[in-house]
């Protein structure tokens, strides 16, 4: 079977590869759609004031008054050579501006799976455990309440309910502009590295209730296929093997049980943490939250087509790159699978 660091060499290759069609895919639909959605925005990009000059000087700069392919066409040229459109709300060149937010969406989505991962993976264990018991029944109605409750009402409840009182009013920071440079533009990272505990902290604060609504949906995810496959595999005759070797239930649960449980629960949440990346558009609205999630939503509500394309093209390369991460893992932790 290949194992070898070749082998995953050539497997990252694949899965490298297979980005190129799924991308254009995107580019065609999102492209498309959204100019027979709107034929020509120039009257909204330029305001209600503008004159027929300005609207029309916009028109042919936009090449609106081509058809659909030719548009495509210098769309793609422009594409190519790393130039995705200006942003008509902003009139900032689109890719720069997505670098230098999606760091802050990262932040957000990293502290969300963290969440999960070392809130949900425990809870699932807890409940296999006790199966039927009163531990199971209290872990299952809290990540049923997970899965039934949206991400923008939980979002909404923690803005309402608990951010007045931690003194969260929006934003990655307390203050409007940030008080440490913006080296990484990750906000609790660049606090750390300017060695300023009250930014910190600030940042800390600010970064906990976005993420715990983005994850508190997935983490019941989390805890549903850890408690899943956990059942299957306490019945197993090498958990019984340890457990007459007189290892205490801790070891046996956590050392033994959980690493192949984990084979199943590692895929879930690789593609739940790619796909966590669009629900920040609900999430980062609702908090202010300086990512590419905000931008996204004021690129759609402003009919900013080359900033919505963007937008897709970046959240399609962080799912298939989560994907592609998932598979990784779940290869380290079953050595019968094959990297090929």
């Amino acid at each position: 079977m290949g194992r070898s660091w070749s082998d995953l060499a050539v497997f990252i290759a694949k899965r490298l590869a297979q980005l190129v069609p799924v991308l254009l895919g995107v580019v065609i639909i999102t492209f498309f759609f959204t100019h027979i959605a709107v034929s020509n925005p120039c009257a909204i990009w330029s305001g209600p004031k503008a004159s027929p000059a300005t609207i029309d000087a916009c028109i042919r700069n936009n090449h609106f008054n081509d058809p659909l392919p030719v548009q495509f066409y210098y769309y793609l040229e422009g594409l190519l050579s790393g130039n995705w459109g200006v942003d008509p709300l902003f009139h900032l060149p689109v890719l720069p501006y997505l670098l230098s937010t999606f760091p802050e969406t990262l932040e957000l989505v990293l502290t969300a799976t963290a969440m999960m991962i070392f809130v949900g993976i425990p809870l699932g264990v807890v409940a296999a455990a006790s199966n039927g018991r009163i531990a199971d029944h209290l872990v299952r109605i809290f990540y049923l309440s997970g899965w039934a409750t949206p991400t923008y009402i939980a979002g909404v409840i923690l803005a309402i309910g608990l951010g007045p009182l931690l003194g969260v009013t929006g934003g990655d920071f307390s203050t409007t502009s940030a008080p440490v440079p913006q080296i990484t533009h990750m906000s609790v990272l660049d606090a750390i590295i300017a060695l300023n505990p009250s930014a910190t902290g600030d940042a800390i604060v600010h970064l906990i209730l976005p993420a715990l609504a983005l994850a508190f949906l997935n983490m019941g995810i989390a805890t549903r296929m850890t408690r899943s496959s956990m059942l299957e595999i306490l019945p197993l005759d090498f958990v019984k093997t340890a457990k007459m070797k007189g290892l205490g239930d801790f070891w046996v649960l956590y050392k033994h049980a959980l690493r192949n449980a984990l084979i199943t629960t590692t895929t879930v949440l690789g593609v739940t943490a790619g796909t966590m990346v669009s629900g920040t558009v609900v999430i980062e609205s609702i908090f202010k939250w300086p990512g590419i999630g905000l931008y996204a939503y004021d690129a759609i509500t402003g009919y900013d087509f080359a900033g919505t394309i963007g937008v897709v093209i970046f959240f399609a390369i962080v799912v298939v790159v989560a994907n592609m991460i998932s598979d990784i893992l779940y290869g380290i932790l079953d050595p019968r699978v094959a990297w090929r």
